[in-house]
């Protein structure tokens, strides 16, 4: 096994296989749930060949190793034994933050399902795009398939989501899918065709139709097929009911009754109650996002462009996720994920500059990798391992993504559909209606923020100055690790 070694130190220097909650990985980081983060030597994983840094963010001890860290994940749980163990929680471990619990519980339940979204989302990309530059008719057998790729996952995401969802809230994968498949059931929404039999909360902003009753009650017939928040809240309630459900129900009867029973009061709360609720909270939230955004869309350019990468590092990031995929849902675009689209392009200008301009053969080699896989969007090589250590070089990359960043909100860019990042995250930026000057904008955006990365690092980088003072992590190149194809999110 390549990684094994690597991985024995690793887990070593957590503190043991003992002090692992879970560690699951993304694109380029192992994120372990410690029992006790103190028993972890940062400074020995730090210096590890192979690893490019260690983050403490949102509860998670993350082990940067760049994009082979699936071998190395595979090897981690292959020496730790943690094949067959479901991320759980110490009940006598450190709690953290608010924020830290709400940033693990958004990252553990988009993490898994990001990558295929992606790759669905690029897939409905370049289809828009074909069908813009004439390739395709929307007609045609040939669009109609590779949108039924491009469209499946994000028209039935409640049943991922109730899947991830009530995993990490230690439920029954299952029963989670089972919710979010009744959420998304054709028949219902056929319901809604008729003429209502009355109206709910008329004259407000909530003012709802009813076409059906469960047991005398009302219920709001809404469209969940996309939807994102009801079906977390559902599978919250939901794994703490059946919890409950578990330590009462004999168990010889607990294996049917106990999923029988959560369904049953589940499903029906969620129609009733949690999901119009949750849905008009989406409604506002997005109206809201997009509010802020029209005060002035080159200040909010300008602040998501500069300080994204910031939050890359910090694991903010994540707080913004969930508020993007609701505004493709209820709205049908999001600017959140457009205006910070150039930052990635600013930093790999500076890599290239410092690529350029340095002497230090090791910085040097490394800029190298971290360059082509910048390109395709996965920036912590570039970040961990070149501009921030150099610290001069990654101001100079945030400058230039707070100025493609504010071309692009000037100029009214939006994403509509979560998709590939790096050169990929191009077809995202077209809309169904065809080519717009928002795509321009991004195309615009990114080549500017590149050119303005590259120049300020290359003639006020401090680059040659700055590596003799300052202390380079030990890492090992990706050079042929590097994968052209591979996307994902940090």
């Amino acid at each position: 096994m390549k990684y094994e070694q690597l991985a024995r130190d690793i887990i070593q220097q957590v503190g043991g296989k003992e002090n692992v909650n879970s560690v699951v990985h993304c694109i380029t980081r192992l994120r372990f749930k410690l029992k006790d983060e103190n028993k972890a030597n940062t400074e020995a994983i730090k210096n590890m060949d192979g690893v490019v840094t260690v983050m403490k963010s949102g509860g998670q001890y993350q082990v940067v190793i760049g994009n082979h860290v699936p071998d190395v994940y595979k090897a981690v749980v292959e020496v730790g034994g943690f094949q067959n163990q479901s991320p759980i929680e110490d009940e006598d471990g450190p709690k953290g933050s608010l924020f830290s619990r709400f940033i693990d519980i958004i990252s553990s339940i988009f993490t898994p399902i990001l990558g295929v979204l992606a790759a669905t989302g690029m897939i409905k990309g370049f289809n828009a795009l074909f069908v813009a530059l004439g390739w395709l008719s929307a007609e045609s057998g040939t669009y109609q398939l590779l949108n039924a790729v491009g469209d499946s996952l994000f028209y039935f995401f409640p049943i991922f989501l109730g899947y991830t969802a009530i995993k990490k809230f230690g439920g029954s994968p299952f029963i989670g899918m089972a919710i979010g498949a009744s959420l998304v059931y054709p028949t219902l929404s056929t319901l809604t065709a008729g003429d209502p039999l009355y109206t709910v909360f008329a004259g407000t902003i909530f003012e709802s139709p009813i076409h059906i009753t469960f047991f005398g009650v009302p219920v709001i017939l809404m469209t969940y097929s996309t939807s994102v928040i009801p079906i977390i809240i559902a599978a919250f309630f939901a794994a703490k009911l059946e919890k409950f459900l578990k330590t009462v129900i004999p168990d010889v009867i607990k294996m049917f009754i106990v999923p029988l029973l959560t369904l049953l009061i589940i499903v029906p709360l969620t129609f009733i109650l949690i999901g119009p609720i949750a849905t008009w909270a989406g409604m506002l939230l997005g109206s809201a996002t997009v509010a802020v955004y029209n005060l002035s869309p080159l200040i909010a350019g300008l602040f998501l462009g500069g300080l994204w990468q910031v939050f890359v590092i910090f694991g903010l990031h994540w707080g913004l996720v969930p508020v993007a995929i609701n505004n493709l849902t209820s709205l049908g675009s999001d600017p959140v994920l457009a205006l910070v689209f150039a930052a990635s392009f600013a930093q790999i200008g500076a890599v290239l500059a410092v690529f350029l301009r340095i002497k230090n053969q090791k910085i040097k080699t490394l800029s190298i990798p971290a360059f082509i896989s910048g390109i395709f969007g996965v920036t912590e090589p570039a970040i961990y391992g070149v501009t921030l250590p150099l610290k001069k070089p990654f101001i100079m990359s945030c400058i230039g993504g707070a100025v493609g960043g504010g071309i692009m909100g000037v100029m009214g860019t939006q994403v509509y559909m979560i998709g590939g990042l790096g050169v990929f995250g191009y077809p995202s930026n077209i809309s169904p209606e065809g080519i717009t000057a928002g795509f321009y904008g991004a195309l615009i955006g990114t080549a500017v923020a590149f050119v303005v990365g590259f120049v300020l690092t290359y003639l006020f980088g401090g680059v040659n100055k700055a590596v003799a003072a300052t202390p380079q992590p030990e890492v090992t190149p990706v050079r042929e690790e590097v994968s052209a194809t591979k996307i994902g999110q940090e």
